[in-house]
C-alpha cells in the first residue's frame, strides 16, 4: 500500500514571477551635463574637466544641437603638439580637437544594447538622444554600475 500525501491538489500557476529591473539607459544615464561650446579654449575645457574631476563632454552648438564630443584624448593632442613646438599651451578652440563623428544612442535602448555598443566601439561614454536632441549621457562606467545593481536578479 502507497503513502497517500495529506497536503491536497496543487493549484497550478501558469504566471510567471518576474522582477521589472530599471534596464534602460534613461535609469543609469547622466542627465546633468558639463557641456560645451565650439568656440571655447581648449584650456578653458581642461580646466572644467579638472574643476568636475571629468574626462570629457559634449559639445553643443549655439542652438543646443549635438556638433561633437571633447575627451582627455582629444587634449593630449594640444599637449603634445605644444611640447613638439615647443610653445606654450594655446588658447586654441574646441572645435579644433573634438571628435565630430559622434555615435550616440537612443533614450530607449537598455543597458544590456548599450554594452554591446561599448563593446563594439573604443568609446568610453555615448550620448543618449531623444528626438535629434541630447537629453544625458552615459558611460562604461554607468554600465558597470547597472550591471552590479542587477547582478543575481533574472531579467527578460
Amino acid at each position: 500500500m502507497g503513502i497517500k500525501s495529506f497536503q491536497g491538489p496543487r493549484v497550478k500557476t501558469t504566471a510567471k514571477k518576474e522582477y521589472n529591473a530599471p534596464v534602460m539607459v534613461t535609469d543609469y544615464m547622466t542627465k546633468k551635463l558639463v557641456t560645451f561650446t565650439q568656440n571655447q579654449s581648449i584650456l578653458e575645457v581642461m580646466e572644467t574637466f579638472a574643476k568636475f574631476n571629468i574626462s570629457g563632454g559634449p559639445v553643443l552648438d549655439e542652438n543646443g544641437f549635438l556638433v561633437g564630443i571633447i575627451s582627455e584624448a582629444d587634449c593630449m593632442k594640444q599637449i603634445s603638439e605644444s611640447r613638439y613646438f615647443n610653445q606654450p599651451i594655446l588658447d586654441k578652440s574646441v572645435e579644433r580637437f573634438m571628435t565630430k563623428d559622434v555615435d550616440t544612442i537612443p533614450h530607449t535602448m537598455s543597458i544590456f544594447d548599450a554594452a554591446g555598443v561599448f563593446h563594439k566601439s573604443n568609446r568610453r561614454r555615448l550620448p543618449v538622444m531623444k528626438d535629434d536632441l541630447l537629453v544625458g549621457q552615459i558611460s562604461r562606467k554607468d554600465i558597470v554600475t547597472a550591471a552590479l545593481k542587477l547582478s543575481g536578479v533574472n531579467w527578460k
